[in-house]
């Protein structure tokens, strides 16, 4: 089984910093795109940055300039550092990879984590 685990979310006041990070464990071969999502109050859940393999990244028009997403291949996970926050980025942030599991061929799955809550006070 393959699991992701978010953490480093919270409560911080507008202009301020967070840094999420959600690490994948279980049995694990390859990991191919990694993603953050978030999804506000009565909003859709919306793409915000992702991360190849190879460290090509894409952020959403919202969030460019501000936040920026990195991974560590070596300890299976992705960070998303968050600077200059706005109210309007207080959400349910959730992370998302491709990965391919050991023994299970080269077909990789997509997997999510449960999320962490990021509040941004005015």
């Amino acid at each position: 089984q393959v699991q992701l685990v978010e953490s480093g979310g919270g409560l911080v006041q507008a202009g301020g910093s967070l840094r999420l990070s959600c690490a994948a464990s279980g049995s694990i071969f390859r990991i191919n795109a990694m993603r953050w999502y978030r999804q506000g109050p009565g909003n859709q859940r919306e793409l915000v940055a992702s991360i190849t393999l190879g460290g090509n990244t894409n952020y959403a028009d919202s969030v460019k300039g501000r936040f920026t997403i990195s991974r560590d291949n070596a300890k299976n996970t992705v960070y998303l550092q968050m600077n200059s926050l706005k109210p309007e980025d207080t959400a349910v942030y959730y992370c998302n990879s491709d990965i391919v599991r050991s023994g299970m061929g080269l077909n990789a799955n997509r997997y999510w984590g449960q999320g962490t809550q990021v509040t941004v006070s005015s």
